[in-house]
């Protein structure tokens, strides 16, 4: 993950004080930037472009005169800057070679940085550390992510998995410990893999509620930075969990959970 870095801002006649890690994009308005943070919260201020550039540092990638964008929010690029929180955004498309340059130096960056000294470098030192995770019910694994020359995510290696995972995979620990995915399932679905990466690279967490080919299950997984260039999974098989609802603000917070505000009369 990124040291978290921070910047101070005068809006709507107050200080706010925000986390660069938590700034999405920032939108020129006339004389005013508008700045477009995590939780769909955003801040105007009297601020140029060139200001907040100068704040922000060089995680932020400039998609048009108007308009700059954080590496670390940006899922993908194709006809608009599709961003991790599901937003897209216009770009200067004869700039788009360029802004997916930046975008992998950036990156590339980042994964430069996962050697990190606390990291476990044995099996045992792994099994340590998670020793609290052992007796768990619920399937639990820390993996390392395995990225190519352009900076994707291709594949990861099970670092430590509790029995639960063991379990739910179907295959014995010591068989998946210090094996990559792709190796133990030839039909591995590269929808695990954009998730993983952006908890890894961003300190995202992440839901992912989907069927898995190679286990013939579906799936709920929470996913979450770990160690450097790793990430922790928390595994659970959907047909063994039940939904309980144990008061009327139940729905509520269902509607909230599946992004919906809810009803004034609910």
């Amino acid at each position: 993950m990124q040291e978290t870095k921070y910047i101070t801002i005068i809006s709507n006649r107050k200080k706010i004080v925000l986390s660069i890690n938590t700034i999405l994009y920032v939108l020129m308005t006339g004389k005013n930037a508008e700045i477009h943070v995590f939780g769909d919260k955003i801040y105007e201020t009297r601020m140029t472009l060139g200001e907040l550039e100068q704040k922000l540092g060089d995680g932020f990638i400039k998609v048009h005169r108007g308009c700059i964008v954080s590496a670390m929010a940006i899922h993908d690029i194709t006809d608009n800057i599709n961003l991790s929180n599901g937003e897209s955004l216009e770009y200067t498309i004869r700039k788009k070679n360029e802004i997916i340059q930046q975008l992998h130096l950036k990156q590339q960056s980042i994964i430069n940085s996962f050697t990190g000294e606390d990291t476990p470098s044995t099996q045992e030192e792994y099994r340590k550390y998670y020793s609290s995770f052992d007796n768990l019910p619920f399937a639990f694994t820390d993996i390392e992510m395995i990225f190519n020359e352009q900076s994707h995510a291709v594949d990861w290696i099970f670092r430590y998995g509790n029995p639960a995972l063991a379990k739910l995979e179907k295959m014995p620990l010591d068989q998946l410990v210090d094996s990559s995915f792709g190796s133990l399932f030839s039909n591995m679905d590269s929808k695990w893999l954009r998730s993983y990466e952006r908890a890894t690279l961003y300190g995202e967490i992440l839901e992912i509620i989907d069927y898995s080919p190679e286990i013939d299950t579906y799936l709920k997984v929470i996913c979450f930075p770990t160690f450097k260039g790793h990430c922790g999974c928390i595994l659970f098989n959907i047909s063994e969990i039940q939904f309980t609802k144990n008061s009327s603000d139940a729905e509520k917070a269902l509607m909230l959970y599946f992004g919906k505000p809810p009803s004034k009369n609910a």
